[in-house]
């Protein structure tokens, strides 16, 4: 099956959320009925893209009873899955809606020890996948993973002439643009970090971004800022994109719902500004709803409106 999208995903999860009517210590607090849901960057990105109407391959590592539902909760959103066994168990994180505060509370647990041929396979089979125009990886590293390995990912791609998209941060990212890709997606505090500097105001990002792309870092630079949107930019333009504001109900996926709606418009032709402007839809529309539900179509094309006449 050919797919032009491929995600990767080296720190996949399995994402438990509830919601509970106030956090105290010391009591038994009643929960509501959990939702199990597939987690980690590239995965959320593939079930995005799903969710928006487009496809894609997802390559991730997963391994037992846990590994397992992850894959089944994916063939059941329609996701073609390529998942790469490991001896270990698949990660779960637990995500809790405080009712009485509207506060979320995320708690993320650590990767499993990843041995060399499993991620090894990861690379061979972004390698054999024929008719690849994009490639995403993005989220964090679990142990055992060399920490170039996004940068591998990124000479694999311009060896078979794709386009390559990141997003992760600290030395996987600096590792990333020595490389050199087609966009990458880091926030304030990320884009801050790969500078060497302690912090950046929104003042300082024209200079900043600009002499990323002038040093072939990335063609493309796409700086999340939350609710306020996201700043484009390229070798010749660079746009300011507000979000609409909403309801905000979690964060959880948000950012990978941005990546998911970029690609997907990309990939069905549009300019960096227009997909970039429905990326920022897409995550803005991803904190609308609970737990790691990413963007509902409805939501996505509404605000996408909104934002193309504001």
């Amino acid at each position: 099956m050919k797919h032009s999208i491929v995600t990767v995903t080296f720190n996949a999860a399995i994402d438990k959320s509830t919601t509970v009517a106030g956090i105290v210590p010391e009591k038994k607090l009643r929960c509501a009925d959990p939702l199990y849901e597939a987690g980690g960057g590239g995965i959320n990105v593939s079930r995005a893209i799903k969710k928006l109407g487009g496809k894609s391959a997802a390559i991730y590592l997963t391994g037992g009873r846990s590994g397992g539902l992850l894959t089944e909760i994916l063939v059941d959103e329609g996701v073609h899955c390529i998942p790469v066994e490991t001896q270990r168990e698949t990660r779960e994180n637990f995500i809790v809606f405080d009712s009485t505060t509207q506060l979320q509370y995320r708690f993320g647990m650590p990767g499993t020890l990843i041995e060399d041929d499993e991620w090894q396979e990861c690379l061979q089979m972004v390698r054999t996948l024929p008719d690849v125009d994009y490639i995403v990886a993005s989220g964090s590293l679990p142990p055992g993973v060399p920490v170039d390995i996004f940068a591998r990912i990124a000479s694999i791609a311009n060896n078979k002439g794709a386009r390559c998209i990141v997003d992760t941060s600290g030395e996987a990212l600096e590792a990333v643009i020595e490389e050199g890709v087609f966009l990458i997606k880091p926030n304030l505090h990320e884009l801050a970090q790969l500078v060497g500097r302690e912090e950046l105001q929104i003042e300082d990002l024209k200079a900043v971004s600009q002499a990323l792309v002038s040093k072939g870092c990335s063609e493309v630079l796409v700086v999340s800022m939350g609710a306020a949107g996201a700043m484009l930019v390229t070798a010749d333009q660079m746009h300011k994109i507000s979000a609409p504001p909403v309801r905000r109900k979690s964060t959880v996926g948000a950012g990978d719902s941005m990546i998911g709606g970029i690609v997907f418009k990309l990939d069905a032709g549009a300019r960096v500004l227009e997909a970039v402007q429905y990326g920022v839809a897409c995550g803005t529309a991803a904190t609308m709803n609970a737990g790691t539900a990413l963007c509902r179509l409805q939501d996505v094309e509404q605000l996408f409106r909104q934002i193309q006449t504001s």
